[in-house]
């Protein structure tokens, strides 16, 4: 069923929590030029491609929002994701999700009711949902956690993260810095505890200012244990980068991580960011220096 034509398409199977922003990533992508279908049947995929091959273009972009709206979902998805990989479409997933927390209060908040909390309250729906999909999150290309994101924060990192990720490219790094007081980021892969390093936290002239400021770089720099602490970091990503691209991984996010999110992880997470641009697409986010939602 394959053709010549659909070696070079993009397919993208958008799926994830309910309530995690499936529908605003498929705007987000439409708007970028994919051809977007929300709540296929699994089953009728292949007939999909069977059918749009003779209108899609060479370079076609197509993006799919499958989740348990579908009944037969769960059961269904090995085999056809087993039928993609056998007729050599190349596809990826983006799995959606955010904390129980800030589900529950989307779901307030709207008044829509969630898929499986039938008998039950939102919160137990939700978590139910989380522990029905762990398979399927854990074989997903990219994972993103909307918890911090309103709308148009995440239509942005959709369009970095698309436009980055196009085939042909290098895998895209993400460095995050984060505060372990708001909790670790479930869309980290590697997560690295900078809380030993000296804290300009407790230095008067420097607790005001962000870690972006060169006068916390300078003083941060000026211990050997911090140079020698970022060299083995890069270090150890200079060596698992290309042990990931042969494993067919396209993202990979670093997540720096100390006591606020303000100094020394976003001091970091620059330095890093700054070591591989060029080499990789490259983005650096910093979750909590300014106060989130």
């Amino acid at each position: 069923m394959k053709t010549p034509e659909s070696q070079n398409w993009r397919i993208v199977i958008i799926t994830g929590l309910s309530g995690s922003g499936k529908s605003t990533v498929s705007r987000a992508l439409e708007d970028m030029g994919f051809f977007c279908v929300d709540n296929l049947p699994i089953a009728l995929l292949p007939r999909l491609f069977e059918l749009r091959s003779a209108s899609l273009g060479p370079d076609s972009k197509i993006a799919l929002v499958m989740d348990l709206r579908e009944k037969d979902f769960l059961n269904a998805y090995p085999e056809v994701f087993a039928w993609l990989r056998r007729e050599g479409f190349p596809w990826e997933i983006l799995f959606l999700e955010a904390s129980d927390e800030v589900l529950v209060r989307r779901y307030s908040q709207t008044r829509r009711t969630h898929p499986l909390a039938e008998g039950g309250g939102v919160l137990e729906g939700v978590r139910r949902e989380r522990e029905m999909l762990a398979d399927l999150r854990s074989m997903s290309t990219m994972v993103i956690d909307t918890s911090l994101y309103n709308v148009h924060q995440l239509q942005g990192v959709v369009r970095d993260l698309f436009v980055q990720g196009a085939p042909g490219r290098r895998m895209t790094l993400t460095f995050l810095s984060f505060g372990y007081g708001r909790g670790l980021p479930q869309e980290a892969d590697l997560v690295i505890d900078a809380r030993f390093l000296p804290n300009p936290f407790f230095v008067e002239e420097l607790k005001a200012l962000p870690g972006t400021e060169a006068r916390i770089r300078d003083y941060l720099w000026g211990f050997a244990e911090t140079r020698d602490f970022v060299d083995r970091i890069q270090g150890l990503i200079e060596y698992l980068l290309p042990l990931y691209e042969r494993e067919g991984k396209a993202y990979l996010t670093v997540a720096i991580g100390c006591t606020g999110g303000k100094h020394r992880s976003v001091a970091i997470a620059e330095k890093l960011g700054g070591s591989f641009a060029g080499r990789f697409p490259v983005r650096v986010r910093h979750r909590d220096l300014e106060d989130g939602p």
